[in-house]
């Protein structure tokens, strides 16, 4: 048989990029968020005058509007949507902006978005009072609406999340579980990811069936959301991320990969590794990515996220028929990419022994 009469060889099929997956998600719900950006812009006019400046500076910078953009999931938006739900969105990314404005105290971070953070630039005692301002601003939002529902449910999230951060800062010396780890981010972080499913379900076009199965799947895609960072925080790269990272590790909270590395440890060598990290410097990096790389923790904290995600799916499983499930799932498989992209990161430096 001639060369030229074989069967010519299948096309690669590539799988679509994280940004690819993102753009085809985001784009039905573009003016959805564009109005929610707009009606948070909106909200600076209602600080005094001398603050107004730095509230802006804070809802200026928008990231990637991940809880605005559940609520339009959840609420499909891409079918339609009222003023109600767009005030809903509102409040919830209000409270996770006034959360972020507390945590880069806690974690004296001086990069958020590829910005100095606020507290870098006005100190503590100015920045924390903004969020509170931010919190309070919120809530007055929520209480606006007809229904006390929605007050309620903001309130309880973020008591929830603010409790969240109090537990990992009470323990953050302390070697704990992964049970309590897991519990602390279900709090500070995938609470207003449920808030998010559930309120954008209720004020939107999805069945008040949906509802329960939704808040269940904001808490699922929170968490993996919250470990994912975590990991970010040990493996990531400054340039990519566009925030400070190694906080974690300087604020002795002892995430994922640190856990996981403690339960490969043996005695000795967990004395060691808790040792260090009571005690960290930026010079212990390398040692410390070493016996990450060696114990193969980037690729169990990997295998841990998309188990998380695995749960998240089952519960859009449960919604047979919906109108908003296929968006959500691949919002699952947006975040499974990003867990897919993450590699080792071994800087150089000192003898890591």
């Amino acid at each position: 048989m001639l060369a030229s009469n074989l069967p010519a060889p299948p096309t690669p099929v590539s799988s679509p990029s994280p940004a690819e997956v993102w753009a085809g998600l985001v784009a039905p719900y573009a003016e959805f968020l564009d109005e929610v950006s707009s009606e948070l812009a909106r909200q600076i006019d209602s600080f005094e005058p001398e603050i107004a400046e730095h509230a802006s500076y804070v809802i200026s910078n928008p990231g990637k509007r991940l809880r605005p953009l559940l609520v339009g999931l959840a609420g499909g938006a891409h079918e339609g949507y009222g003023k109600s739900l767009v005030e809903v969105a509102v409040v919830i990314e209000m409270v996770h902006l006034a959360t972020l404005v507390h945590d880069d105290i806690l974690d004296a971070a001086e990069i958020r978005r590829n910005r100095p953070t606020l507290a870098s630039r006005l100190g503590n005692d100015v920045t924390v009072l903004l969020g509170d301002c931010l919190f309070a601003h919120a809530l007055r939002l929520a209480a606006s609406f007809p229904t006390t529902e929605v007050c309620a449910a903001v309130a309880q999230a973020t008591k929830r999340v603010c409790s969240g951060e109090i537990l990992q800062t009470l323990n953050q010396a302390k070697h704990h579980t992964q049970a309590h780890y897991l519990k602390v981010i279900e709090m500070k972080t995938a609470e207003l990811f449920a808030l998010s499913c559930d309120l954008g379900a209720a004020f939107g076009s999805a069945m008040d069936s949906e509802r329960r199965s939704l808040r269940q799947y904001g808490l699922s895609l929170g968490t993996a959301y919250q470990i994912f960072d975590d990991c970010l925080d040990i493996f990531g790269d400054e340039a990519h991320t566009g925030k400070s990272l190694g906080t974690d590790l300087m604020k002795e909270k002892k995430t994922l990969p640190v856990l996981l590395l403690l339960e490969k440890s043996n005695p000795d060598e967990k004395k060691q590794i808790i040792s260090k990290l009571n005690d960290w410097d930026r010079c212990h990096i390398p040692w410390l990515m070493k016996r990450m790389a060696s114990q193969h923790i980037l690729e169990q904290s990997q295998c841990f996220i998309r188990d998380v995600l695995e749960s998240s799916r089952r519960c859009l499983d449960a919604m047979e028929g919906s109108r908003v499930a296929a968006p959500l799932y691949k919002l699952s498989q947006f975040l499974e990419l990003k867990v897919d992209e993450m590699a080792p990161n071994i800087p150089p430096g000192t003898d890591p022994t």
